[in-house]
């Protein structure tokens, strides 16, 4: 018998753990499908999520000078690191009265638009892929859920003597459900981790690694650095926000990877070949 014969496709699909303390699948292998799920299953569990999105992110911290005081230490940890670039990028953006409008625009609509195309982009063109993808999405979004709750945190732009501008109230526009008039409908302290890093990073790699289209794949690389300069630009998050929203993204990708065994994305070789073809 040869080698060939000895290994059957469902074996790769499904590789063993490997010996040398690799770790996972945690799951059994009925629990890891590769297909895609249905779509009326699919679009509970997203409702589900988007639930416990709202219901945390709308629950108005009860201790908000410990959310403010975690944002002063946020602050002054990184003067201490000389990494505090936010009242630069936020000055900067607001002199230029087109350019931080469109910015406010973008942070209340592209967080929820792009995120959502992708996954039903996603789920029509890559159903092999699907599940291990959307998973790391939902457990970071999970965690940044946890973060909200027993880590408050305010924005920059609450901090009082700070010199931040809050961009949403000076230029009147609708940018934010944590500023302005709907300020009393929302949680204003749900800043750390940022899930808007969290979205944009998610839906950037996914475009990178699976597009075939090179301008798609340089559009994915970009969509998370142009995420990172508004969130500064207008106030709403420290870079170590951003930074610790990139941590829980990778925490995320961590479970899926223990959960299946499998990494979300292809090699970056194959890929690039398989782009290449015709």
């Amino acid at each position: 018998m040869t080698e060939a014969t000895q290994t059957s496709p469902a074996a790769s699909e499904h590789p063993r753990p490997r010996p040398g303390g690799r770790i996972g699948p945690l799951l059994p292998a009925r629990l890891r499908p590769l297909d895609r799920p249905r779509l009326w299953m699919e679009l509970a569990c997203t409702g589900l999520l988007y639930w416990a999105y709202t219901l945390t992110r709308n629950a108005v911290p009860a201790h908000r000078t410990a959310a403010l005081h975690r944002a002063h230490a946020i602050w002054h940890a990184e003067q201490v690191l000389h990494v505090d670039i936010e009242l630069t990028v936020n000055h900067a953006a607001d002199r230029v009265g087109w350019l931080i409008v469109g910015m406010n625009y973008y942070y209340a609509t592209l967080h929820f638009v792009v995120t959502i195309g992708v996954l039903i982009w996603l789920y029509v063109r890559h159903p092999g892929r699907y599940r291990a993808v959307r998973t790391a999405l939902y457990t970071a979004t999970l965690l940044a859920l946890a973060g909200f709750a027993f880590l408050a945190t305010a924005p920059p732009r609450f901090l009082a003597g700070r010199g931040f501008i809050d961009t949403v109230v000076v230029h009147h526009t609708w940018g934010s459900w944590a500023s302005g008039d709907v300020a009393s409908l929302s949680n204003q302290y749900a800043a750390m981790p940022s899930v808007h890093i969290i979205w944009s990073a998610w839906s950037g790699l996914t475009l990178a690694f699976l597009a075939r289209r090179t301008w798609v794949r340089v559009l994915g690389a970009c969509y998370p650095l142009a995420t990172f300069t508004v969130i500064l630009a207008t106030a709403n998050h420290f870079v170590t926000d951003a930074a610790a929203g990139a941590a829980t993204l990778a925490t995320g990708f961590l479970i899926q990877r223990l959960l299946t065994g499998r990494p979300a994305y292809p090699a970056l070789r194959r890929n690039a070949l398989t782009a290449s073809q015709p």
